[in-house]
């Protein structure tokens, strides 16, 4: 009976080798924020066209890529709808950043359980026999004993590791996100700064010339007050 706990620690550390594995390729740096991505953001300028920056996006393929293109889409509309639409797509992406991260997490919390059931139910089994064991039985006890604190063992044994790599790739993705927020929040300046000035210059065009006069005469009126 005590072998079924040994396989079910196996296997727990399989599914945690294999997800620690997929986790450490999913979550590289140039996977989640390329470097082409991030210098075509940081080289950007406000005005300039933005075709050149979807591009870069298109072929670069990752979260961030995902987020500018979702930035550079509802450019016509207010800074605030569209920071909250990139807000809702940012945690969708964070979310996929963190899939497989609660699996190592239970198994952090089940190997430990599983390896000291294991040794439990064979001390239950060892004690239980040991009022028929005649003295040359003890040695075998002992060894029974042994066998079953392995199952202890084992189980520190996958979850001291897992617990490592949990922590290791929760702090990745925090790290990540906080990159990205900077990146995107620095695209949505740039851009939303240049349509503020655009749109002052053109209430300056469009206000009429009598408007216009006006406020040229009363600046005047003030310079020649301060100067009397």
């Amino acid at each position: 009976m005590d072998i079924i706990f040994i396989i079910a620690l196996l296997v727990t550390s399989l599914v945690a080798v294999t997800y620690m594995v997929e986790r450490g390729l999913a979550l590289r740096w140039r996977k989640v924020i390329p470097p082409d991505t991030e210098a075509a953001v940081i080289q950007h300028q406000a005005g300039q066209d933005l075709s050149r920056l979807k591009v870069v996006c298109e072929l670069n393929p990752s979260p961030l890529s995902r987020l500018i293109l979702c930035g550079v889409e509802h450019l016509d509309r207010p800074r605030q709808e569209n920071v909250d639409l990139l807000e809702t797509r940012a945690r969708h992406e964070v979310n996929k950043l963190e899939r497989g991260l609660v699996v190592l997490e239970t198994i952090v919390g089940i190997a430990p359980l599983l390896g000291l059931v294991g040794t439990i139910y064979g001390l239950i089994l060892l004690f239980g026999d040991m009022g028929q064991a005649t003295a040359d039985q003890t040695s075998k006890f002992a060894q029974g004993i042994s066998l079953a604190l392995n199952a202890t063992l084992l189980g520190l044994s996958i979850a001291i590791p897992t617990l490592v790599a949990w922590s290791y790739f929760s702090k990745k993705v925090e790290n990540l996100a906080v990159e990205m927020e900077t990146l995107v929040d620095e695209f949505l300046r740039k851009n939303y700064r240049h349509a503020s000035c655009e749109e002052d210059a053109g209430r300056m065009v469009s206000m009429p010339a009598s408007s216009q006069a006006s406020q040229a005469s009363q600046a005047g009126r003030t310079h020649g007050a301060t100067h009397g």
